[in-house]
């Protein structure tokens, strides 16, 4: 099977490779990335040995696709730095956005930061030849054939930690139920979500000892502490006056930005000093997203160049695109009502954790495929609301806007939901180290 996935990569390669070498010239993500995930130049000299060297020090290997993983993953590295403090901890990632949040979170807690290979062959084992990792740890998702073969031949342990089954993909493994048992099979142990998800995999042919059920990590992701002046720095800036209401938008995709304009010209006939404040979720989209609220007649600015200095006297703007990494979490915080982008189509949606932990009341639209157990224990809790339209979103925040009693209970049970179901990411290192049997890995690496 591996060498007919490895004759199918290839000739995808092959075909694909005008558009791969077009894509990266045009683009900034794809230019910082394309190069460095061949392997040629992605092991950093102070982790790199040679063929037949054993590293000076053991390695623990952690990797996580881009920005959700990365933040899922947070809490874990930093753990794994404290308990394994003689070890090497270094984490690769797959997106230049995710490489981004990871430097911002983890530059002080890892030993290295790097792209993960492509799966071809020859960047699979340059890599991982010089690593010589001795405990691979995937976070979600990203999981290839190449790597986890190369990972058996060296007889290094890889754990699946974070585990999840959508939907969408067990449709697809129940069509081709070889493909997740040869693939999930190279797993020492899989560290499942739910019992779901734990369910899902046993029906797929892995072995009930091989999965543990831990908890969500998302829960326990790492909530940063309010800096009020900053936030007073952010209102200076943008000139919000301390009672103007803020409507929050984050990793919004294509399609999305229209129906929340609709929605926001409804609310300002009812609201008119509320503010809107969208974070896309492409950074390539920042500019398309701002001409689009321009071209609607909206007062709209951008974070890194507000229209004007501030002054009490300039008229506020509508609307606010966010165009930066690293700073949505940060603006939930400063919002009033949070939307969680990825939703209102069919792109699974994105973590709405982030606003409960914050306090805020959580609107999302019917697409939450991917973080569905939140999305039902935030229902199902009153923390959060369902919107399908631009008619129900603005219906929806303007009751809330005008109900502060509401507003801050939906928030507040939001923010119980984040809080009652932390916990996975001690389970998780638990089942890490009974898992490998801590005597002889400790010794042994």
């Amino acid at each position: 099977m591996r060498l007919f996935y490895n004759i199918c990569y290839i000739i995808a390669v092959i075909f694909g490779l005008p558009v791969i070498l077009s894509g990266a010239m045009v683009s900034d993500k794809r230019r910082k990335t394309v190069f460095k995930r061949l392997g040629l130049a992605s092991v950093p000299e102070r982790i790199r040995t040679s063929y037949f060297q054993r590293p000076a020090h053991p390695t623990i290997w952690v990797h996580a696709l881009s920005v959700g993983e990365v933040l899922s993953a947070v809490s874990l590295i930093r753990k794994l730095k404290r308990r394994f403090h003689d070890k090497k901890i270094i984490v690769s990632v797959s997106t230049k956005t995710g490489y981004e949040i990871a430097h911002q979170h983890l530059h002080d807690s890892v030993d290295c930061l790097f792209f993960f290979p492509y799966d071809l062959l020859f960047s699979v084992k340059y890599i991982t030849r010089r690593i010589r990792p001795d405990l691979v740890l995937i976070v979600e998702s990203d999981i290839w054939p190449n790597f986890m073969a190369q990972m058996k031949k060296q007889g290094v342990p890889v754990c699946w930690v974070n585990a999840r089954i959508s939907d969408r993909s067990w449709r697809s493994y129940k069509r081709f139920p070889l493909i997740p048992k040869h693939l999930f099979s190279g797993f020492a142990k899989i560290f499942t979500q739910t019992d779901d998800d734990r369910c899902r995999l046993i029906d797929l042919g892995i072995s009930a000892e091989r999965l543990v059920t831990t908890g969500n990590m998302k829960f326990d992701q790492p909530v940063d502490s309010v800096d009020y002046e900053q936030l007073t720095a952010v209102k200076q800036k943008f000139n919000i006056a301390g009672r103007r209401r803020i409507f929050m938008a984050g990793s919004t995709h294509k399609g999305e930005e229209a129906i929340l304009s609709e929605a926001f010209s409804a609310l300002k006939q009812m609201i008119p000093d509320l503010l809107l404040i969208v974070v896309p979720r492409n950074p390539e989209r920042f500019q398309s997203v701002y001409r689009l609220f321009e071209s609607k007649g909206f007062s709209t600015v951008l974070w890194t160049k507000p229209a004007r200095a501030s002054s009490s006297d300039d008229p506020p703007a509508d609307v606010l695109v966010v165009d930066t990494m690293g700073e949505l979490r940060r603006l939930y915080a400063l919002a009033d009502i949070a939307f969680i982008g990825g939703s209102l189509m069919p792109f699974g949606g994105h973590n709405p954790l982030e606003p409960a932990s914050f306090s805020k009341p959580v609107l999302f639209g019917p697409y939450m495929n991917d973080f569905a157990l939140m999305a039902k224990l935030l229902l199902d809790s009153g923390g959060a609301i369902c919107v399908k339209d631009a008619r129900e979103i603005s219906r929806t925040i303007a009751d809330l806007v005008s109900d502060d009693k509401k507003r801050r209970q939906t928030g507040e049970n939001a923010r119980k939901v984040f809080c009652a179901n932390q916990g996975a990411v001690e389970r998780t290192m638990s089942a890490v180290e009974s898992a490998l049997t801590i005597n002889s890995f400790e010794s042994g690496i």
